[in-house]
């Protein structure tokens, strides 16, 4: 994705194939940590990715982009590119605190750089049932958000965590793992609405 935003490279020639049929990949870089510092005097820098991705649109039925949790430059890029956006809500206390930022930066998004953005849906992770906390912020977040919060919430699992150091996804790591169930269950309820 570094060569692609930085203009090194086209679109196509970034995409990368998986061991899951129908399911490629663009591959970060550890050089995609200094892109904002280089895209600073870009001009249109906050819709580099629009121009790479609108290459790819016709190829795919949905491109999913991973954000970290910061609101820097890469994710205004992906929000700028984006149709609508996936907000993942840890079930703890801070979680909750960065909330507004982004639901403000969303807003400013929509408002001047793209108008088409919109919230698809809010998913609970790190949820655990025998927690108070996780309950209290799952019922503040179903409160606020009602029926964008997704029914499916992506439980606490080990084998979740485990899964990247093995360099695999989890439905290829353990399917039968809760983590696994879990993200199938989201896939499913995103296509169901379509």
């Amino acid at each position: 994705m570094y060569h692609a935003l930085l203009g090194h490279k086209e679109a196509p020639e970034i995409v990368r194939p998986t061991e899951i049929s129908y399911l490629s990949l663009i591959p970060s870089h550890i050089n995609l940590t200094g892109a904002e510092v280089e895209m600073v005097n870009l001009i249109a820098r906050e819709q580099k990715l629009e121009g790479i991705l609108s290459k790819l649109a016709d190829d795919y039925t949905y491109i999913i982009l991973d954000c970290p949790p910061s609101l820097g430059l890469l994710t205004l890029n992906s929000l700028t590119a984006a149709d609508s956006v996936l907000i993942p809500i840890q079930c703890e206390y801070y979680a909750l605190e960065g909330l507004g930022k982004l639901l403000n930066t969303i807003r400013l998004i929509q408002r001047h750089l793209n108008k088409r953005l919109q919230i698809a849906g809010v998913l609970l992770t790190m949820f655990d049932s025998r927690l108070n906390l996780s309950r209290q912020v799952a019922d503040e977040v179903r409160s606020y958000f009602g029926k964008k919060v997704y029914d499916t919430a992506i439980t606490r699992n080990v084998r979740l965590a485990e899964a990247p150091g093995h360099g695999q996804p989890i439905v290829l790591y353990d399917i039968v793992s809760s983590g696994a169930q879990n993200y199938m269950s989201l896939a499913g309820e995103i296509i169901g609405h379509g």
